[in-house]
């Protein structure tokens, strides 16, 4: 049996590989031409990530102010077609890493 580095590099070939990833990387170049937009995404991104994180640290519910620029942001991006797309691609991928990272987890926890 080969080693589980050389299986570790198998599969981030084949993550590299999927249509989920290819499709990700190239609404984000197209996204990338889009400064603006670019920097929309991010911000939304990055607050999204902010109270998930006090989400997590607190176990309470995120403040209604913090909620309501994503929910804001969210709205604005979802008007103009690329985000969208950015957005679902973005989804689609980190969707399937999870999984993959879920099959993992249940593998080594075992039954």
């Amino acid at each position: 049996m080969s080693n589980i580095y050389d299986q570790a590099h198998i599969l981030a070939k084949s993550l590299k590989a999927s249509p989920e990833y290819t499709n990700y990387l190239a609404v984000k170049a197209k996204v990338d031409t889009k400064p603006e937009l670019a920097e929309m995404l991010n911000d939304f991104q990055e607050k999204s990530i902010q109270v998930q994180a006090q989400q997590m640290m607190g176990g309470g519910e995120a403040p209604q102010e913090a909620m309501a620029q994503i929910q804001n942001l969210y709205g604005i991006l979802m008007r103009d077609p690329l985000a969208m797309e950015y957005l679902q691609a973005e989804f689609a991928f980190t969707r399937m890493v999870s999984d993959v990272y879920k099959i993992i987890g249940d593998a080594v926890k075992g039954e």
